[in-house]
């Protein structure tokens, strides 16, 4: 992958969180608040959060690591696919309320994890 596609996708994915937190900041509280108990509104809205917390957060990281010349490939990535699989189960949940995809969350938790340790020990070249 070259340097400035994974800027443009580091891009994307952190407007993608901006939007999305917008989205869980004015929009999603009051489409739920309607159909959802108290509890399960909080419950719903607190996956929605870390979600969004997690998504700008290793986006800035993933910006971080595109702008390094040569681009740390492997960690970039594993942080992407963490966002994907662990951010992107969250919101699921988050507006849906369907705990279906629970068991993908905790992985996209663990290629988080790698993605970190991976640029705390980058191979050659990195």
């Amino acid at each position: 992958m070259k340097a400035h596609t994974a800027l443009r996708i580091t891009a994307i994915s952190g407007f993608l969180a901006v939007a999305l937190g917008a989205i869980g900041a004015h929009g999603l509280e009051s489409s739920l608040k309607a159909k959802l108990e108290a509890a399960q509104l909080a419950k719903q809205l607190g996956w929605w959060h870390t979600a969004g917390l997690y998504h700008i957060v290793h986006s800035v990281a993933m910006l971080a690591i595109a702008l390094r010349e040569p681009l740390c490939k492997v960690p970039w990535t594993l942080m992407l696919l963490g966002i994907l699989l662990f951010s992107g189960s969250l919101y699921i949940m988050g507006a849906t309320g369907s705990t279906a995809l629970r068991h993908i969350t905790p992985f996209g938790g663990l290629f988080l994890l790698a993605g970190w340790l991976a640029l705390a020990f980058p191979r050659r070249g990195c």
